[in-house]
C-alpha cells in the first residue's frame, strides 16, 4: 500500500505534471505562472540543475514552445538582478550589460544545450494561485540545444539558486513529485497528470510504504541529489560488481537521481552485469537483432499480448529496496512491438537514474532530513 500525503491546496504550493512524450519530449513538465498577472507555462521539472530559467522576448535564438513566449515588460512584478549584487554573483557564470547595468546569464548543460540571459527575480504562481514573490530566475534571449515544446526549465537542484533553497522558508526544503506513465493516451486524461508539491505537504503522513535513502553529498558538485545504490538484483539475485558508491575523496562515481534525464545510464562495468542477467532470465523473449538509438538490448513482442521477464531490484543504502514495475524496464520504442531494456553505461564518472525507471513513484526529496523517499503507486 502506498504511503498517504496531505493534498490540501492551503498546506503547501503544489502544481500539475504531464509527460512531454506527445510534444516530442523525453521530459515531464510542470504547469508554473509566471508574472503578475501571471502567464502560465509548462517547464521541465529538472532535479539535476539549479537556476529556474524561461524563454522571454525579445529573442535573439529561441526554440518552438507550446505557449507564447513570455513578455518581462507585461508584468509589474518583473524586476532586473543588478550587477555586482550578491544574487548576481552566486551564479557561475555572470556577465554585465553595462548600459542598464543588469546582471546576466548563462547556463550550459550536458548534451550542449544553453541558454542565456537577463538574471532577474519574478514571482511564481502554483495552483490555487500560491504565489511566491522575488524568486530569481533566467530570462532567457538565446536558448538553443534539446529543448522541446516547454518554455524552459524549473531547477529543483541542492544549489543555493535551485526554487527550494531560494525559497526554504516557505517550501523547508521539501518537494516530492511523481511521473505519470510517459506513454498514457490522451483518452485517459485522469491518467496523464500528476503532482509536483512543495513544503511541508509534500512528505507522507505516514512512513508505511515508502523506502527512504540517506541522501549523499558531493563537496565538489552540489547541484545533485547523490543516494548510494549498494546493489541490484535481478530474477531474486543479486548482481556482482553492481555497488556504485560516490569515492568522497575524489568527487567521482556515485548515483545521483535526476528527473531531468530519461534513460538510467549506469557505470559501464555495473550496466553490462545487470544487462546480462536480464537477458539469461528472459529466456521467453524473441531478441532481436539490432538496439535502437541508446538501448542495446531489445526484443519483439509484436506476437505476444502477455510476457514473462524477471524481477528488477534497486538496492539503495538504508533498506530502501525498490522494486520497478515491468513497465519501467521494458519500454516501447515503435508500433510495430518492440520493447527495449531502457539503460545504458556509462564511462562519464557518475551514474544516473533518469525519470523512465521513477515513473509511477511519488519522489520524495526532504532537505530537513537529507533523504530521499520512493513511494510506490504514489501518482
Amino acid at each position: 500500500m502506498a504511503a498517504a500525503w496531505n493534498r490540501t491546496p492551503h498546506s503547501g504550493y503544489s502544481s500539475s505534471v504531464v509527460s512531454g512524450l506527445a510534444q516530442g519530449s523525453g521530459e515531464y513538465f510542470t504547469r508554473i505562472g509566471i508574472g503578475t498577472p501571471p502567464s502560465y507555462s509548462f517547464m521541465v521539472v529538472d532535479t539535476g540543475s539549479d537556476l529556474a530559467w524561461l524563454q522571454c522576448l525579445p529573442c535573439r535564438r529561441c526554440y518552438s514552445q507550446s505557449a507564447p513566449i513570455f513578455d518581462p515588460r507585461r508584468s509589474r512584478t518583473y524586476a532586473s538582478v543588478p550587477c555586482g549584487s550578491a544574487l548576481c554573483r552566486r551564479l557561475d557564470a555572470s556577465g554585465c550589460n553595462l548600459r542598464r547595468g543588469a546582471c546576466l546569464y548563462e547556463v550550459a548543460y550536458g548534451d550542449g544545450s544553453a541558454t542565456m540571459g537577463d538574471f532577474s527575480t519574478e514571482t511564481l504562481t502554483f495552483r490555487g494561485g500560491a504565489r511566491l514573490p522575488r524568486v530569481a530566475l533566467g530570462c532567457g534571449h538565446d536558448n538553443q540545444g534539446l529543448f522541446i515544446a516547454a518554455s524552459g526549465l524549473l531547477g529543483l537542484g541542492r544549489g543555493p539558486l535551485s526554487l527550494p533553497s531560494q525559497a526554504a522558508s516557505r517550501l523547508s526544503r521539501r518537494f516530492s513529485y511523481c511521473l505519470v506513465d510517459r506513454t498514457s493516451p490522451s483518452s485517459q486524461p485522469v491518467t496523464r497528470a500528476s503532482s509536483l508539491i512543495f513544503g511541508p505537504s509534500a512528505i507522507p503522513r505516514s512512513s508505511s510504504g515508502i523506502a527512504y535513502t540517506p541522501m549523499v553529498s558531493n563537496p565538489s558538485m552540489d547541484t545533485f541529489y547523490y543516494a548510494d545504490l549498494i546493489g541490484i538484483s535481478v530474477g531474486g539475485a543479486r548482481v556482482p560488481g553492481a555497488e556504485l558508491k560516490l569515492d568522497q575523496g575524489t568527487g567521482r562515481g556515485g548515483v545521483i537521481i535526476d528527473s531531468g534525464t530519461s534513460v538510467t545510464r549506469l557505470a559501464r562495468a555495473a550496466y553490462e552485469a545487470m544487462r546480462d542477467a536480464f537477458k539469461a532470465g528472459a529466456t521467453e523473449l524473441s531478441p532481436t537483432a539490432e538496439g535502437f538509438s541508446l538501448f542495446d538490448t531489445c526484443y519483439d513482442l509484436g506476437d505476444k499480448s502477455v510476457v514473462k521477464v524477471p524481477t528488477l531490484v534497486l538496492h539503495f543504502a538504508g533498506g530502501a529496496d525498490v522494486a520497478l514495475p515491468a513497465e519501467n524496464y521494458l519500454i516501447p520504442v515503435d508500433t510495430k512491438g518492440t520493447f527495449c531494456f531502457p539503460f545504458a553505461g556509462t564511462d562519464g564518472g557518475v551514474s544516473i537514474i533518469g525519470n523512465i525507471q521513477q515513473q509511477g513513484f511519488r519522489m520524495v526529496f526532504d532537505g530537513e532530513t537529507s533523504r530521499i523517499g520512493f513511494v510506490p503507486g504514489g501518482c
